[in-house]
């Protein structure tokens, strides 16, 4: 698929982003400070599709979609190389990536203060605040599990059950993004009654590794997981994506993860419907969710 310029836009070619366009895509995020490595790219390219903008043979923007079982998708990765801002890029691959996931795909996504006024124009509405925070890691204090529940590492016959978990904290069936999470990552598992109630995983990424998801039956729980991680990553660049109601952030700046950015999730169509005792404390990206 290929889409020809406009008179707005004189050579501008909209097309599939490719693998051979990760170099350029990741220097179009480097060049906002988007601390994306090249493997974090090309993680992303092949979960989901995305389109490219070019002119004169030069990526100049990209969007990105990621679907989530049947009806459901993220949207994410838009960028538009800073000289070609204000021609409507970026409305033109966003639309391009609503297109292809279908008029009656529920989307979300995490918009910049900047991007929000595109995407209400195209059916976008609020939805959960969510608050960037990272830095060196510092151990909190010994912590006791929550009456009931025992914390151990994940292990491979776990992955049906933090699917399905992962499922009821988010309303949203995300077997792939999950699957493909687990083989790059390290995880612990609340366990309570011999069952899986709650997870965190950590990966690399970015300047460092991110903890997320976090999957827990309430705070309490959400900071005995994520605590693990801080202490065994004590002194170590962290980060996590939380949503802004979520009760962790000032504990996680007391441990060394200050709030260094926000962004505003907005949903298109109907906002997925969790399980009430249960949530997702921590994304796995805010691309991706």
């Amino acid at each position: 698929m290929a889409t020809l310029s406009r008179p707005e836009n004189p050579g501008l070619l909209l097309r599939p982003l490719a693998p051979a366009d990760l170099p350029a895509a990741h220097a179009l995020s480097a060049a906002l400070r988007w601390p994306h490595r090249l493997e974090d790219w090309a993680f992303a390219l092949a979960l989901g599709e995305g389109l490219a903008a070019e002119r004169e043979g030069r990526l100049v923007g990209t969007a990105m979609g990621w679907r989530h079982g049947p009806g459901f998708a993220t949207l994410g990765s838009v960028i538009v190389d800073d000289a070609m801002q204000g021609r409507g890029i970026g409305r033109r691959l966003t639309q391009g990536v609503l297109d292809r996931l279908g008029e009656d795909c529920r989307v979300l996504l995490h918009a910049t203060e900047a991007g929000a006024p595109l995407y209400r124009s195209l059916g976008f509405r609020p939805a959960l605040e969510i608050r960037q925070h990272n830095g060196l890691a510092r151990a909190p204090a010994e912590q006791a599990a929550p009456a009931g529940l025992t914390l151990r590492p994940v292990r491979p016959q776990d992955a049906g059950a933090l699917v399905a978990l992962d499922a009821e904290a988010t309303g949203t069936p995300r077997a792939a993004l999950l699957h493909a999470v687990l083989p790059l990552a390290e995880g612990v598992v609340l366990e309570r009654g011999g069952m899986p109630a709650g997870f965190a995983l950590i990966r690399p990424f970015g300047r460092g590794e991110v903890v997320g998801p976090v999957v827990a039956p309430g705070v309490e729980a959400a900071r005995l997981l994520i605590g693990h991680w801080l202490a065994a990553r004590a002194g170590r660049f962290l980060r996590l994506d939380v949503p802004a109601e979520s009760g962790l952030g000032g504990w996680l700046a007391a441990h060394g993860l200050a709030e260094v950015g926000a962004v505003a999730g907005m949903v298109r169509g109907a906002a997925p419907r969790r399980r009430p005792d249960l949530a997702n404390y921590a994304l796995v990206s805010q691309a991706l969710g």
